[in-house]
């Protein structure tokens, strides 16, 4: 298992990118931005983390982070915060935020365990305005609401 910076076409990293992103327009947005960190195991891309420099030149944003399936529970995913993290502290962050569906208790329980702290909410995000599914559900609860996080570095 590698992990390395992507210097190719990010078209052929858009599998990683739906497995953290429903919204195709969302994710059009932002796929060529920022650095893309890109876990591979036997040639085949299996995580990514992308972070993004913000308009605040000491806070970046952790904008894609995603395991396949098979390299989840393996501590890929840590790794891959580890090293995003690690990015933006080498280039003089103070601090990184991230935003994730209030509906997934999942990640919110990963991402506290890491550090990162509720900062921000934003209601009924998750809309088809923003390009997301109507009725979209994650672990039978319906998702409506973005909540952002911060860590202090």
């Amino acid at each position: 298992m590698a992990i390395a910076e992507y210097p190719g076409d990010r078209a052929a990293l858009l599998p990683l990118f739906r497995l953290a992103d429903d919204s195709e327009s969302e994710i059009a947005g932002y796929l060529g931005r920022g650095t893309v960190l890109v876990a591979t195991d036997d040639g085949r891309h299996v995580g990514h983390v992308q972070m993004i420099e913000g308009d605040a030149s000491d806070t970046w944003e952790l904008k894609s982070i995603a395991v396949v399936e098979a390299h989840r529970g393996t501590g890929l995913g840590r790794e891959l915060l580890t090293r995003g993290i690690s990015h933006a502290q080498h280039r003089s962050a103070r601090s990184v935020v991230l935003s994730t569906g209030a509906a997934d208790a999942r990640l919110l329980r990963f991402y506290q365990r890491h550090g990162f702290r509720l900062c921000r909410i934003d209601r009924d995000f998750f809309t088809p305005a923003t390009g997301y599914p109507a009725d979209l559900h994650v672990d039978g609860v319906r998702l409506l609401d973005r909540v952002w996080l911060d860590l202090a570095l």
